[in-house]
């Protein structure tokens, strides 16, 4: 096993933001025709090679595919080389096949658990692991919504398995489907914290026919994706009820004066936003001190440090990776953060969410 023997650190360093894809999960995906799918192709050596595919159309036929999405010592390899102390796994991407969707998810959150509970402890933070995840609840078309919730009451009892990752689709209709209604009451009840985290972007049409790699579907798709689910979120009140941005001026104002949705809240839509927390998995400091400042409302104290590995690699192994690089650059670089901010940012802020102690 590899050891986590990290520099001295006075704080840990936790990444909220990783993926896994047990060997389990990216048979599935192997077994589909569209996308999310793994597909296996000639590279350009003239051997077989797999992709991973996550939007259909994808230039380059997506990315390639290898152990650092499931092989634990190539994470805690990275982690090592990047000084992170703790890891937060995410389940691949947001799918289940229709047959037996809840059968799938307890069988993937039982391999979270294991993957996570048989990690090493943290070097000089006696009490944590190096590895804790997010579950998966079978969020498909017509599941039966009780089925949702044993499988958050399974996840509930899994002590590694701090969360659940949701999409932004729900159970087809969108996170403010009033079918969703018991399912954000059992997820309060567990008290699990809730990632909700992009995969079908936005409407292709509107970025046009020239070329442009991934920046528009994943670059724009995605936030713009994410803002539209939380904005539903908060329209439709469901965080006036217990359960669980740049526009938020603008979304104020608007609200404020539509006969339809201004009595429905409680708070002006910004008191809303301050309750969330965002990863900082942004690249610049500018991004991350806007957000701070002016969504979050909350300083650095609703930031959480990400990396989304294991995309975005360096083209050779041995390299530290420029996008974890530029994450801790811009973190280091905002202005307004002092250096007890930048330890709340990259690691203790984590630690209070998920009430983890050493």
């Amino acid at each position: 096993m590899s050891s986590t023997r990290l520099p001295p650190s006075p704080t840990p360093v936790v990444d909220v933001h990783t993926h896994v894809y047990f060997p389990r999960y990216a048979a599935e995906l192997r077994a589909r025709s569209s996308a999310p799918r793994i597909l296996t192709r000639e590279g350009a050596d003239g051997k077989t090679e797999e992709r991973l595919l996550i939007l259909d159309g994808e230039p380059g036929s997506g990315r390639p595919v290898g152990p650092q999405y499931w092989d634990r010592e190539e994470k805690l390899e990275f982690m090592k080389r990047h000084h992170i102390h703790v890891s937060f796994q995410i389940h691949g991407l947001i799918f289940f096949p229709r047959n037996a969707p809840a059968t799938l998810a307890q069988a993937l959150n039982n391999d979270l658990e294991e993957y996570c509970a048989s990690s090493p402890e943290v070097d000089g933070f006696p009490g944590l692991k190096s590895l804790y995840g997010f579950g998966l609840l079978p969020l498909v078309p017509h599941v039966p919504i009780s089925s949702v919730i044993q499988t958050i009451e399974h996840i509930k009892a899994l002590p590694h398995v701090s969360g659940v990752i949701m999409g932004t689709m729900g159970v087809g209709n969108g996170l403010d489907d009033e079918a969703l209604e018991p399912v954000w009451k059992a997820i309060e009840s567990a008290e699990l914290v809730v990632f909700i985290h992009p995969h079908y972007g936005v409407d292709g049409q509107a970025f046009g026919t020239k070329p442009n790699g991934h920046v528009l579907p994943l670059a724009l798709g995605f936030p713009f994706e994410t803002t539209i689910a939380i904005t539903r979120l908060i329209l439709a009140g469901v965080l006036d009820r217990g359960a669980l941005p740049q526009l938020s001026s603008r979304i104020a104002s608007c609200i404020a004066h539509d006969p339809v949705v201004a009595k429905r809240l409680k708070h002006d839509a910004r008191y809303y936003l301050g309750k969330l927390y965002f990863d900082a998995v942004a690249y610049g400091s500018e991004e991350l001190a806007f957000v701070s400042e002016t969504i979050a409302r909350a300083e650095s104290t609703r930031m959480l440090f990400g990396t989304d590995h294991p995309f975005f690699p360096p083209l050779e192994a041995s390299q530290r990776w420029q996008s974890v690089e530029d994450n801790l650059r811009a973190i280091r670089d905002v202005r307004s953060w002092n250096e007890s901010a930048r330890a709340d940012v990259l690691g203790l802020n984590a630690l209070r969410l998920f009430d983890l102690k050493y």
